[in-house]
């Protein structure tokens, strides 16, 4: 295993326990009934019911869950074991079953799965992975033809900014990794716990271009100027689930979105 996959595993399986606790997450407003899934990626994702469903960069499954909830048949994957511990506990709590893989996306052909009506990932995910053409080649191996790959994630322009969206820190094109080291996590902004993350920016360009290279015919792409987590510093909410920036007003795009699907 790599540096990068070891690092930031550790990252990851830190913060678990304090995710799912985390009002950010909202454990209990799920099981009371609240949907996490966002318009973004629910515009795209149409009716799910009785299709089969691949999850990629799960995180403890929630999401995963909620699709499920909505008719799928759910496969959620995730490279962190306390990640997928939670999953698993959850899917108890809600009675919603799903299945869970303990996995790097990179070698999820060492599972030998089914091919999938759907693969979806959504926010916060390809900035962990190094090569995009890969991850591109794994989204199209686990799909069916003519099978659906929706995503949603924040815009790349957004990880161009300092923590204090102040200056421009880091470049919008992929120059290789980006090591720091930050206290907390979106989810949990307040601990002094340090962690070492390992990362990677892609503009769009590089995102779109994997996916056509990969056999995917991209049907939608869009843009949004808001944020439908609060996840970002000088965030002002603007109506329910829809936050921006403060100073940028509607300026800056912050979410986009794909639908394509396998030739």
């Amino acid at each position: 295993m790599s540096d990068y996959l070891k690092i930031n595993k550790l990252a990851w399986n830190q913060v678990v326990q304090k995710h799912f606790d985390s009002d950010f997450y909202n454990v209990r407003g799920f099981l009371e009934g609240i949907d996490p899934l966002n318009e973004p990626e629910l515009s795209l994702l149409g009716n799910i019911n009785e299709k089969s469903l691949l999850h990629l960069q799960c995180h403890f499954g929630m999401d995963t869950l909620a699709l499920a909830k909505r008719g799928a048949t759910c496969t959620g994957v995730d490279f962190s074991e306390k990640a997928i511990e939670k999953a698993h506990v959850l899917s108890e709590m809600s009675k919603i079953p799903s299945s869970f893989i303990c996995k790097d996306i990179y070698s999820l052909k060492e599972e030998k799965l089914n091919s999938f009506d759907i693969v979806f990932t959504s926010y916060g995910t390809i900035g962990w992975l190094p090569d995009l053409d890969q991850w591109a080649n794994i989204i199209s191996e686990h799909l069916k033809p003519g099978g659906l790959f929706v995503m949603a994630d924040f815009h790349p322009l957004i990880w161009m900014f300092d923590e204090n969206f102040s200056s421009f820190k880091f470049r919008y094109f992929n120059s290789g990794p980006i090591e720091e080291e930050e206290s907390g996590s979106y989810a949990d902004s307040k601990s002094s716990e340090k962690r070492k993350t390992i990362g990677w920016n892609h503009a769009i360009s590089e995102i779109l271009n994997s996916l056509i290279k990969a056999g995917l015919t991209i049907e939608r792409f869009d843009e949004y100027d808001y944020s439908p987590y609060d996840c970002f510093s000088k965030c002002v909410e603007i109506s329910n689930r829809k936050y921006r920036i403060e100073g940028f007003e509607n300026k800056l795009p912050m979410v986009y979105a794909i639908r394509a699907t396998k030739r």
